[in-house]
């Protein structure tokens, strides 16, 4: 293991592990789950109300800064903290997943991607040293590997070929990290679909190459939760114990509690902001919409217990106006109730496996999802 550590594990309930992980920009409390800020921006909420939430971490997209306003450019305004005015923690992941999924027109081969640009059509090339370029140039605080993620289902050999060719540009995107200040981070990615030997051969290869993080990629495309939690338990045994294990685009806070139990560290998700626009919050009641017309005439808010303001304050029956209506307003509050609601959960999880009673905590947890919301007036 030839990178430097950062990342201190403080407790262990079972598999399930709580530590801190010291970056240039502060230190992030795991497990950890970081907003999406795809192009700079937390949609629907200013970055105040993300830090007032509990995040310690929140994560940008290579792909679309690159394309837009452009890596050096925001390398010249100070990097991508002080563009934003996000002053703490930041992953960049690599931009491979969305030239995939967003790029109609695109050519993998073994030097590089070419792509044509969603936002103009012109010719992109990126390669794991331009892509590391970029984020080196971005600032972030944990930089990703460049990798291919195949989209499942698919042919064992596609997935085979992707994870071989995601080794080989770890490699390489390790090469090109070789210069980054002291204090900054390069994780590796595991993918190999749904195959367990695949998925087994990616981890020693990442471990070998030695990296100051791990990432489990190529789940949450579609795949059966079961298949997720299967994938995850035949990666983590592999992975260095003290370095920490971020599974990518996870999920609902069900895919968390689980994951965490099988001793991952971080997730990012665009889940609390995006079903925030389409009317729906997350709440210790699970999932409420506030579409429905049951919400019309109730005074009430969403849980007159929460922690969080707007969950303790703003009627349902305003919250479905608002919603209803089509008013920013209601994405804005509904985006903020649902990250404040997933940095409570990571804090009582967080709480949980340090006093040894993560396993009653998630029983306690799930009974309360299971009985569903308020009965309706």
């Amino acid at each position: 293991m030839t990178s430097a550590n950062h990342f201190e594990l403080l407790g262990r309930d079972g598999q399930a592990r709580t530590g801190q992980l010291t970056t240039p920009h502060g230190v992030v409390r795991t497990p950890a789950f970081m907003p999406v800020g795809t192009a700079g921006a937390m949609k629907g909420m200013h970055w105040r109300e993300v830090r007032d939430a509990g995040a310690d971490i929140v994560l940008g997209n290579t792909y679309h800064l690159m394309l837009r306003p452009g890596a050096e450019r925001i390398a010249a305004l100070g990097g991508l903290q002080a563009f934003t005015g996000w002053n703490g923690p930041m992953l960049t992941d690599s931009g491979g997943f969305q030239v995939m999924s967003l790029s109609e027109l695109r050519k993998v081969g073994e030097r590089a991607v070419t792509f044509r640009s969603h936002i103009d059509g012109a010719m992109v090339e990126l390669s794991p040293e331009r892509s590391i370029e970029v984020q080196r140039l971005l600032g972030s605080d944990i930089a990703m590997q460049m990798d291919e993620c195949v989209r499942l289902p698919a042919d064992r050999g596609d997935i085979e070929r992707a994870m071989q060719l995601s080794l080989r540009w770890g490699e390489r995107s390790k090469r090109a990290f070789e210069t980054a200040p002291a204090g900054y981070m390069l994780f590796g990615i595991a993918q190999g679909g749904d195959v367990p030997e695949l998925r087994q051969a990616s981890a020693r290869g990442l471990v070998e190459t030695g990296f100051h993080g791990y990432a489990i990629g190529g789940l949450a495309v579609g795949e059966p939760q079961s298949v997720m939690l299967a994938m995850i338990e035949e990666v983590a045994p592999i992975l260095p114990e003290g370095r920490p294990r971020y599974l990518m685009g996870v999920g609902t806070p069900d895919d968390i509690l689980q994951a965490v139990a099988r001793g991952v560290d971080m997730f990012d998700c665009v889940m609390p902001t995006r079903n925030g626009r389409h009317g729906v919050a997350f709440t210790r009641f699970g999932q409420i919409n506030l579409r429905n017309a049951r919400h019309a005439d109730d005074p009430r808010p969403l849980d007159e217990e929460s922690s969080w303001p707007s969950t303790r304050n703003t009627a349902r029956a305003y919250l479905h106006h608002l919603v209803k209506s089509g008013e920013t307003l209601g994405a804005m509050l509904l985006s903020e109730i649902n990250i404040a609601y997933y940095q409570r959960l990571m804090h009582e999880i967080r709480e949980a496996i340090a006093s040894g009673t993560f396993a009653s905590f998630c029983e306690r947890t799930r009974a309360e999802w299971a009985k569903g919301d308020i009965a309706p007036r």
